[in-house]
């Protein structure tokens, strides 16, 4: 498995088009994409800081993802959303999953 963590800051006020973002994202999702789970959580002590952390069964399938024409349309949107509501640009933090434990 293979995840990423994307930090980035929402201005204040965004909680309204942070939903309405993560349901662009998710509409534009294709079921042969290798993505396993995808979480989005806000700091405690600074609310306005953002991770979402993606997993995937590879980072060869999360690579053939960013490249997959067919989301493209709807990521048009996303984008869009995002330049409204993001404050700079979000950092990518890529990781190798080692172990994994649910309970």
């Amino acid at each position: 498995m293979w995840a990423q963590i994307i930090k980035t800051r929402v201005k204040p006020d965004s909680d309204a088009e942070l939903a309405t973002l993560m349901d662009q994202l998710k509409a534009v999702e294709q079921p042969d994409s290798g993505l396993i789970r995808s979480t989005t959580m806000r700091d405690q002590a600074d609310p306005d800081s953002l991770y979402i952390m993606v997993v995937f069964d590879s980072e060869e399938s999360a690579r053939a993802r960013e490249n997959d024409p067919r989301r493209e349309a709807g990521l048009a949107a996303a984008r869009e959303t995002m330049g409204r509501i993001f404050e700079g640009a979000p950092e990518f933090i890529n990781l190798n999953v080692v172990a994994e434990t649910a309970f």
